[in-house]
């Protein structure tokens, strides 16, 4: 019978113009204050037509939502390595970028001036960013992220740590990556075979360590023997290092020495060739 399909759809449209009400009056004005009803009114179980009351009331992102990038740093209370960078400054994130908003300054060694693993600087031009993730998704370390913080909007555009991200802005606990995308960061761990760096579980793995069960931030709350024990494990370590008495310039001068000794092997080799 024609106008059937036109009635069905007016009887949803009236459906939730009556549960809008029913909702309203149902939660008596509280499903706009709190938290508590959060997760009903951003699911699926919600009902009626609603309005978000932003900024008081914001939308759930998924897990999976991009925004301005971040580095992923350790905790600050890592029994190891405390704020150490994953980023190993390899240029593969500012390569890949398309509107080429990254910069990245490598570290040097002091003393024998060669390049250290480790970002020196690091900028994020935020106004360029267009927040495409291939950073993220090219980046071999799992070092570098994309946030979920999209409340960046500013009267200044001047300025590092404005709008141009700086290293320090940029840098952020594996705790607060842990708890932005869990699911990931679990599905990550398991492709490195194991919650931290990609070195450091090669490191282990070869020395026999064992490794780490379970992201620091967990094993420091729901099993304080064993941060005690990796907190001793490192003071001895650092007690060791402060006992060693190799100094860096007889580093420097062991380096220098095998790079003579290449040198000569190689000018050898060339004299016999030819």
């Amino acid at each position: 019978m024609n106008g059937i399909g036109i009635l069905k759809g007016l009887s949803v449209t009236f459906k939730h113009f009556i549960e809008t009400y029913v909702d309203d009056i149902r939660y008596g004005g509280r499903k706009y204050l709190g938290t508590e009803n959060f997760e009903v009114r951003q699911g699926t179980q919600a009902k009626g037509a609603f309005t978000v009351q932003y900024p008081e009331e914001k939308i759930a992102v998924p897990e999976r939502f991009r925004f301005v990038p971040f580095l992923v740093v350790n905790d600050p209370d890592h029994p190891d390595a405390p704020g150490k960078d994953w980023c190993t400054s390899c240029g593969i994130c500012a390569k890949v970028c398309p509107p080429q908003c990254i910069w990245i300054v490598r570290s040097e060694d002091p003393v024998t001036n060669r390049p250290v693993p480790e970002p020196e600087a690091f900028f994020i031009d935020i106004d360029i960013c267009m927040n495409c993730g291939y950073c993220a998704e090219f980046c071999p370390f799992d070092a570098i992220k994309m946030d979920h913080d999209y409340e960046l909007a500013d009267y200044d555009r001047t300025g590092v740590g404005e709008h141009i991200h700086d290293k320090p802005k940029l840098s952020k606990p594996y705790e607060y990556w842990y708890n932005l995308a869990p699911t990931t960061a679990a599905e990550e761990a398991a492709d490195r075979g194991g919650w931290e760096h990609t070195d450091v579980i090669k490191s282990k793995k070869k020395s026999g360590e064992p490794l780490m069960e379970k992201p620091w931030f967990m094993m420091r709350t729901e099993d304080p023997e064993a941060r005690a024990r990796a907190e001793a494990e490192r003071a001895a370590r650092a007690a060791a290092a402060a006992e060693s008495t190799v100094s860096a310039a007889d580093i420097a001068a062991e380096r220098h020495a095998r790079r003579v000794e290449a040198l000569t092997r190689h000018r050898n080799w060339l004299s016999k060739k030819n």
